[in-house]
């Protein structure tokens, strides 16, 4: 015979506690039917302040969320006249969105195209005569500037041919006053 072991009052607890949130579990249920609200294993446990691990866990409360949700609800009841409503409210929907997606598929066509010309290079720019008078300036600019390096370049050798003169200048007197008097 096996000898009876007694739980330890860690085990207790953990029971007591298992059990409590059964029985808020349970509740939630129960006032989640009889309130209309649709019902889910994860609204059940956030109603009965349980993570859904513990439904998931517990097959028998598992089963009876299953079972809970797939009954129709007696709280909310649908006429003829709302489905009718909902009908009508649906095919408006539809219709602006076709419409949108008509306007966006344009609107992406147009941008398409506009791209494509412009990196073909099959047309002019927008803005042609802004380039061509950005582009007569720059010559402009260009042709100022090549005449006045040319000047600079002008006097750049006048000044040049000047200190070879000047050099040659002083270089006949220095040679002139270190050779000494003349030999006879």
């Amino acid at each position: 015979m096996m000898p009876e072991t007694v739980a330890s009052p860690l085990t207790i607890a953990r029971r007591s506690d298992v059990n409590a949130r059964r029985v808020r579990v349970a509740q939630a249920l129960e006032a989640m039917q009889t309130e209309g609200y649709e019902i889910t294993i994860s609204a059940v446990a956030a109603r009965a302040k349980v993570h859904r691990s513990f439904i998931h866990r517990h097959l028998d409360l598992r089963a009876k969320v299953y079972a809970a949700a797939d009954e129709p609800s007696t709280a909310t009841a649908t006429t003829r006249q709302s489905l009718e409503a909902d009908n009508l409210n649906l095919h408006a929907t539809i219709r602006r969105q076709t419409q949108h997606i008509a306007d966006l598929e344009a609107r992406l066509s147009e941008l398409l195209g506009e791209q494509a010309y412009s990196r073909t290079g099959l047309g002019a720019p927008h803005d042609h005569a802004a380039l061509q008078e950005q582009n007569q300036t720059l010559q402009n600019e260009v042709h100022e500037l090549q005449a006045k390096l040319q000047d600079q370049e002008e006097e750049l050798g006048a000044a040049r041919e000047a200190n070879r003169q000047l050099m040659s200048q002083l270089n006949k007197t220095a040679g002139n006053e270190f050779a000494g008097p003349p030999r006879y």
